[in-house]
C-alpha cells in the first residue's frame, strides 16, 4: 500500500509518499495549502500519479506530548482533504520534523532562501519514513 504523508502548514503542504511495500519514504512536492485544500488540479494530480491508499497527516505534538494548540486546526483540514479525495487519513507525530528537516538542508549547505520552498515536504518524508519504521518495529 503507498501511503502520502502530508505536512499540512497554514500557506503551504509538504508531500511525501511511501514505495507500495512501505519501507521508504520520499520528498515529493511542496503546494500551496488553499491548493490542497481546494482539491485543485496541482494535487488532484498527484494522487493520479501516486495512488495513496492512505493520508498520514503531521499532527504538531508538544514535547510534553500534548496535541499543540494547532493540531485542531491540522485535524480539521485532515478531516475536509480526506474527504474530498476519499482516502482515509490517519495522524502521525511531526514534533521537531521541521527542525530536523531544516539541519539536515544546512547541512548540503542550502541558505534561508534556499530551504524554504524544501522544508516542508522533507519534514513529510521524516515524520513518514519515523512512521513507517515504527509500525514495521511492532508488526514484527
Amino acid at each position: 500500500m503507498r501511503i502520502m504523508a502530508l505536512d499540512i502548514g497554514e500557506t503551504r503542504v509538504g508531500i511525501a509518499v511511501s514505495d507500495p511495500g512501505e519501507r521508504v519514504s520520499s520528498p515529493v512536492s511542496v503546494l500551496p495549502a488553499a491548493d490542497v485544500l481546494a482539491h485543485a488540479k496541482p494535487f488532484q494530480r498527484l494522487l493520479e500519479d501516486w495512488e495513496p491508499e492512505l493520508l498520514l497527516c503531521g499532527l504538531p505534538i508538544t514535547l510534553a506530548g500534548e496535541e499543540g494548540p494547532q493540531a485542531a486546526r491540522i485535524r480539521a483540514a485532515a478531516k475536509a482533504i480526506s474527504d474530498a479525495c476519499g482516502i482515509p487519513c490517519e495522524f502521525a507525530d511531526e514534533r521537531l520534523s521541521s527542525q530536523e528537516a531544516k539541519r539536515s538542508l544546512r547541512e548540503k549547505g542550502l541558505t534561508e532562501k534556499a530551504m524554504r520552498g524544501k522544508i516542508d515536504m522533507i519534514a513529510a518524508s521524516l515524520f513518514l519514513q519515523a512512521w513507517l519504521d515504527a509500525r514495521r518495529e511492532r508488526e514484527r
